[in-house]
C-alpha cells in the first residue's frame, strides 16, 4: 500500500494530474473538492486520518497549513511546481475553478510562491516541473507508487 501527496500552488497542475491518474485506475482525493478543507482552511483531520488508516493505495492533492501533520504517514510528499507567471496565466484562463479569477487571489498566489512554496520544498520527496505533459506526470507519480509495493 501506497500513498502519495502532490501539493504545489494554485495553477500548479495538481487537479490535472490527480483527473490523468484517476484515469488510469488509481483512488485519487482532490482536497479542494468536497468538503475535505474546513472553513480555517486547514484540512478535517478526522476525515483525512480515516483515509489514510484505509488498506489502499491513494493519490491525495492539496495544500492547506496542516499537511505537514500527515507527511508520516505518505510514503511520498511531491511537489508541483511551475513559474509563476505560468501559475498566474492558468488560473486566470481556467474554468473549473474560480479560485485565481480575482486580482486579491493573484497577489496571495504571488505571496504564497515566494513565502510557502520555499518551505513545500524543503519536505518534498520529489520535486516536479508541472509544465511537463500530464503523461509523464502521471509515469513518475505511478512509479513512486509502485516502489512501495511489496
Amino acid at each position: 500500500m501506497s500513498r502519495v501527496l502532490v501539493t504545489g500552488m494554485s495553477g500548479a497542475g495538481k487537479t490535472t494530474l490527480l483527473a490523468e491518474l484517476a484515469g488510469r485506475g488509481h483512488h485519487t482525493v482532490d482536497t479542494d473538492y468536497d468538503g475535505w478543507v474546513l472553513p480555517d482552511g486547514t484540512w478535517d483531520e478526522d476525515r483525512m486520518g480515516r483515509l489514510l488508516a484505509e488498506p489502499a493505495d491513494v493519490v491525495v492533492s492539496g495544500t492547506v497549513e496542516n499537511q505537514g501533520r500527515f507527511y508520516d504517514r505518505f510514503e511520498h510528499v511531491v511537489l508541483l511546481t511551475a513559474p509563476l507567471e505560468v501559475l498566474l496565466e492558468r488560473v486566470t484562463s481556467r474554468t473549473t475553478n474560480p479560485y485565481g479569477s480575482a486580482e486579491g487571489d493573484r497577489a496571495l498566489i504571488e505571496q504564497h510562491v515566494t513565502t510557502v512554496e520555499p518551505l513545500l520544498r524543503q519536505t518534498a520527496t520529489a520535486v516536479l516541473d508541472g509544465r511537463l505533459p500530464v503523461s509523464e506526470l502521471a509515469d513518475t507519480v505511478e512509479e513512486l507508487l509502485a516502489r512501495d509495493l511489496p
